[in-house]
């Protein structure tokens, strides 16, 4: 529109000032007139004499006498053709030539890849050429059996006759299975990286739309597109939010997910194999996808990827620090043996953390003690500033003496490695830290008692040193009922109860939801004798604990009083005061359960 007005104005509006007829005629008898152009409208004209601009223009009116009136003054005038086709041009052939651009650029976006509205039935996954992914198996670390298992997938999409030859079929879909954080959406890149092959990403999720067909659309065109660019990878991410199991939800079924992953199904099983396509998928909830989709002929290989021991658990590190200035007293060795059920993420953010407390400090390199420190904020908390009352650090002192004591005389338990009574995280008072020694995959029945006495400990020495006890305990009491009912309801571990199973069903493998158990299948008698056992067990681990209380409580009081004093107190120096001398671990030793604090 406003290249229009300025054509107008350019040229089709008149030039110089605009005088009535009138004063014109007036000016023709009197001869100020130099010369005029007749058009069929305007009369344009130039003056004689003019301070200004001598350009005029007036409006053209049916006068026979005008010719003889510019003759007798030798006025020289001209006509002009008529310049009507311009005015039509900038009048409406442009703006409807504007118009129907629009309308073919509104079209053309509607109807797009690019996320119109009429573009809804395309997949949107995003393509990556075969350069665009820069990762490999070098930058992947924790995860050795993963690997070794997807270099086959890599082989294959290099030099598929090596296993056409032999009559071999490569699997049509590889389904990477583990806790968040693993590192499954980085190997399914490094798998491509090392291919060389066009990837297709996309989440389970973008399937899914508020149009009903829309979801099994875009399994088709994916499929379609995945065909033209082979060989190729398609990676879906959290398969669960498409694959869950059909009409088993306690709402119902929901249609237009159950017709998605129809879709998914028979576009896999009609899927060739000698188009070297392959179809990778993650998630960690393995348990609720559907069994059609994990049978032989679709997702036939299940790679489970699983967090790092101690010695995958350093290479991750040492991928991570290597744009990192460390200090002198690093020991990654060290660090990883202090971050037992780390996943490849929570590294990664170990890392940041470190670098992130080093720079607040304006440090130049990262040391020792920043991570130190960061390991107890990702595993207790952010520490809080907050000032106690004297009779309340004297209670958290109390309890985590307690914690410590019990944890450094039962033997067989991990070795406490920090006691602190600064408050943490959400609603921590204080803590006290395990760091175990070997890798332990299973635990015994003794073992688990001497777990349920280190829990109930801090109530025991809360009793005995104060003779009260506080809501301090809460946590710990969770923990321990919780312990207690699956060695009576899930592992055997009662004879009253017997080599029987109660549990409740499926629960997830991978993701700690935080749901209630449900009772299982069995009479009311047998849930009050679990109950009872279970009563029994916790009433048990609690008595011994506060026998070894009582015991040592000089040792308790003098814990308790270097707590007040130094408010943070190291493993070595409970250990000292107590005579205690703890073995090293083992120098290739993996170790089993996570580090999680003592409240």
């Amino acid at each position: 529109m406003l290249f229009i007005a300025l054509m107008q104005a350019m040229f089709l509006a008149p030039t110089g000032r605009s005088i009535p007829y009138s004063e014109f005629k007036s000016m023709v008898r009197t001869g100020q007139i130099a010369e005029v152009t007749v058009g069929e409208t305007v009369i344009r004209g130039v003056l004689k004499r003019a301070d200004g601009n001598p350009a005029f223009t007036t409006s053209r009116i049916d006068d026979p006498k005008l010719i003889e009136d510019l003759e007798a003054q030798n006025v020289r005038y001209t006509g002009e053709a008529s310049a009507r086709w311009l005015s039509e041009i900038l009048g409406w052939v442009v703006p409807m030539l504007l118009i129907i651009g629009f309308w073919m650029f509104f079209l053309r976006r509607m109807g797009g890849a690019e996320g119109g509205v009429m573009s809804f039935a395309k997949s949107k996954a995003k393509i990556y050429a075969e350069d665009d992914v820069k990762v490999s198996f070098a930058d992947v670390a924790g995860v050795d059996e993963a690997e070794d298992e997807l270099r086959e997938i890599v082989e294959f999409l290099k030099n598929p006759g090596k296993y056409t030859t032999l009559g071999g079929r490569i699997p049509k879909g590889v389904l990477l299975v583990g806790p968040p954080g693993t590192g499954k959406t980085l190997l399914a890149r490094a798998v491509d990286g090392e291919a060389k092959v066009p990837f297709f990403s996309l989440s389970g999720s973008e399937f899914v739309e508020m149009f009903v067909g829309v979801g099994a659309a875009r399994v088709r065109d994916l499929f379609k597109q995945a065909e033209a660019k082979a060989p190729c990878i398609v990676f879906i991410d959290e398969l669960d939010a498409l694959g869950k199991v059909r009409g088993h939800g306690p709402m119902g079924s929901h249609e237009e997910r159950e017709q998605t992953l129809n879709q998914l199904l028979a576009e896999m099983d009609g899927f060739d194999t000698r188009k070297a396509v392959i179809i990778m998928a993650a998630t960690n909830r393995p348990e609720v996808l559907d069994p059609a989709l994990l049978r032989p002929g679709r997702f036939d290989r299940q790679v489970l990827v699983d967090k790092p021991d101690v010695n995958g658990r350093e290479a991750v590190l040492s991928i991570h620090v290597k744009n990192v200035k460390l200090g002198p007293d690093v020991q990654l060795r060290t660090l990883a043996a202090r971050t037992a059920g780390f996943a490849g993420a929570d590294l990664a953010n170990l890392v940041n953390e470190a670098a992130l407390l080093a720079a607040r400090r304006d440090k130049k390199a990262v040391d020792m003690a920043d991570f130190e420190e960061a390991i107890d904020r990702l595993i207790a908390g952010l520490e809080k500033k907050r000032v106690m009352s004297t009779k309340e650090r004297e209670i958290v002192a109390y309890h985590e003496s307690g914690h410590a004591i019990v944890a450094s005389i039962l033997p067989g338990t991990d070795p406490v490695h920090k006691i602190s009574i600064v408050q943490r995280g959400f609603g921590a008072l204080g803590y006290t830290m395990q760091l175990p020694l070997e890798d332990r995959y299973l635990l015994q029945e003794l073992d688990l008692h001497h777990q349920l006495a280190i829990l109930l400990a801090g109530r025991a020495a809360e009793e005995i040193a104060l003779g009260k006890i506080s809501t301090g305990a809460q946590n710990d009491l969770m923990r321990a009922s919780d312990i207690a009912r699956s060695m009576v309801a899930e592992w055997g571990m009662s004879e009253k109860v017997g080599p029987v199973s109660h549990d409740a069903g499926r629960t997830s493998r991978f993701l700690d939801t935080g749901m209630p158990a449900q009772r299982g299948a069995y009479s009311e008698e047998t849930a009050r004798t679990i109950d009872e056992e279970t009563k029994r067990i916790v009433s048990a681990a609690q008595t011994e604990a506060r026998r070894i209380l009582t015991d040592e409580r000089d040792l308790l009081e003098r814990v308790t009083r270097r707590l007040l004093e130094k408010e943070v107190m190291d493993g070595d120096d409970l250990r000292e005061m107590m005579g205690i001398v703890v073995p090293d671990a083992p120098p290739a030793a993996d170790e089993g359960p996570s580090p999680e604090p003592v409240a």
